[in-house]
């Protein structure tokens, strides 16, 4: 049971970030892939990794909100975090039209040149789009022959742009968001289109904490050790055994980010 996706550069982690980590541990997960979403944040990403090496491994991306701050320093500090082997895919990369804190413009130089690096570097991309398909995949198409793997993280799309996915050959990571009673009934319906060596879980931390949770988490941060939940109600929705998925995503966590297998941790889902 691997999440590939934990923001523990995150402030909110400011003041337990070793204690989130073993409590990941003790819910039985095996690993987590810790995000960079900037220069500073990949080099802080990059070295929070290397302190639980075998255990964490992070990206090194510049997210499209922060696209305005791309440069060539930018691209020497992500080219240099990436040869480093706690570091096992650019990004966050990708375009958010959504809130547009970047130029439409500005994320789509950066996301061209992220892709561009990630093909030179031989490394796999952890993507993201909001409210940008079209445009992402037609920045994102010319460059996928020469990547090793992509998996656009936190789908929210429609039905229609899954399959557009999926034909381009990119893995899938699903969120708590898939829990949400308000906005999660959509995605909800698309899980049993996922083909299952192309699905990966995350939570995200320390946003969309699933809000199906009973009982409620006292705070409103998520953290990875409620991974277990999402494999859970992924499982029932899907309608597989969640020992198995949580095996299953494991592996398609480890082959697409060239991961050794885990050692001695084990998948704990019990309440």
């Amino acid at each position: 049971m691997f999440d590939i996706g934990v923001n523990l550069t995150s402030t909110q982690f400011a003041k337990d970030r070793k204690q989130v980590v073993r409590r990941a541990k003790d819910a039985g997960l095996s690993g987590l892939l810790i995000t960079g979403t900037s220069a500073l944040e990949s080099q802080q990403a990059r070295s929070l990794a290397e302190e639980q090496a075998g255990y964490c491994w992070s990206t090194a991306g510049v997210h499209p909100h922060y696209a305005s701050e791309w440069s060539a320093d930018t691209e020497a500090t992500l080219r240099r975090l990436i040869a480093r082997p706690e570091v096992v895919a650019i990004g966050e990369c990708g375009l958010d039209f959504n809130r547009n804190i970047s130029p439409p413009e500005q994320q789509a130089w950066a996301f061209n040149a992220q892709l561009k690096l990630a093909a030179e570097c031989g490394a796999p991309v952890f993507l993201h789009c909001r409210d940008a398909h079209d445009r992402f995949m037609a920045l994102l198409t010319p460059w996928l022959e020469a990547l090793s793997g992509a998996v656009l993280h936190c789908f929210t799309g429609t039905r229609e742009e899954l399959e557009a996915c999926l034909a381009a050959g990119l893995s899938i990571g699903i969120t708590g968001w898939v829990c949400d009673e308000r906005r999660g009934f959509a995605l909800r319906e698309l899980l049993p289109l996922i083909p299952a060596d192309r699905l990966l879980l995350e939570t995200d931390a320390p946003y969309l904490l699933p809000r199906d949770m009973r009982p409620r988490p006292p705070s409103r941060r998520n953290e990875p050790c409620f991974l277990p939940h999402i494999v859970q109600q992924v499982a029932l929705w899907r309608g597989e055994d969640p020992h198995w998925l949580a095996q299953k995503t494991d592996d398609n966590a480890r082959r697409l980010f060239r991961l050794s297998a885990p050692g001695a941790e084990h998948c704990d889902l019990a309440p």
